[in-house]
């Protein structure tokens, strides 16, 4: 596979004035150039996305997203259920395997027999991560293509360039928002007590296990809750988690 329009794309730098269809038009091009005839680049959904914002370009055959809410394939695609795990680029099959013993794993299967009846043999997935956690997804897929594990990061630099541009040309608010560094201050006893949750501890335990009081524990909870801006404990470790202040 010839990858120079790739190459190209990622060499030429932004200048921050680019036109939203010119980015799309040559991520089209360039897809199309590698031989997929299929993608989408979106934007994760969040509390504060509206659901026309979430598609930045790229689209689907016709017929396959309203037959995909139809039969509610949203609840069990294990293409998207994987994202949670992928850090980088992976094959639609990948995801498939990994569920192997889901109780929807006929439902999985029927989705899949689904796309493919749409021209959707197979595809990859290449995540876009930001400070908070993912932010985006680029999904490209059409006929069967083999890519090696060179060309897979070249496709995962790609995602990661077309989605912060284009991001930043139609939404300059968002991409300073999740783009900008996540500055989080912790003392060392705050720093301990959200280890010790991470491992799910409730407040006595971990009272006991630092020699504080389930009181005082509360009282680092509150400080790390409150840092974080989270609305609870289990968004404390999702938050977490994603900053990479516990693993």
């Amino acid at each position: 596979m010839n990858m120079n329009a790739v190459l190209q794309f990622l060499e030429t730098e932004s200048n921050g004035e680019a036109d939203a269809d010119l980015l799309r038009g040559r991520l089209c091009d360039i897809i199309g150039t590698l031989g997929f005839d299929f993608f989408t680049l979106v934007r994760q959904p969040g509390p504060e996305s509206d659901a026309d914002e979430f598609m930045l370009a790229g689209q689907w055959p016709k017929g396959w997203p309203e037959l995909y809410v139809k039969r509610k394939y949203a609840a069990i695609d294990p293409i998207v259920r994987y994202l949670g795990h992928g850090q980088k680029g992976y094959r639609w099959r990948e995801a498939l395997e990994v569920f192997q013993d889901d109780p929807h794993r006929k439902r999985m299967e029927r989705m899949m027999v689904d796309a493919r009846r749409h021209g959707l043999e197979d595809g990859y997935v290449f995540p876009i991560h930001g400070r908070r956690g993912l932010v985006g997804v680029l999904t490209v897929a059409g006929r069967v293509i083999n890519l090696s594990p060179s060309q897979m990061a070249m496709m995962d630099a790609l995602a990661k360039k077309a989605f912060w541009e284009l991001l930043e040309v139609l939404d300059p608010a968002a991409h300073e928002r999740i783009s900008r560094p996540v500055v989080v201050q912790m003392t060392r006893r705050e720093l301990e007590t959200l280890e010790h949750l991470g491992y799910g501890m409730t407040s006595n335990e971990m009272g006991a296990t630092l020699g504080l009081s389930a009181h005082t524990v509360d009282w680092y909870m509150n400080g790390i809750q409150e840092k974080l801006q989270a609305k609870n404990r289990h968004h404390v470790v999702a938050i977490a988690f994603r900053l990479g202040l516990i693993s």
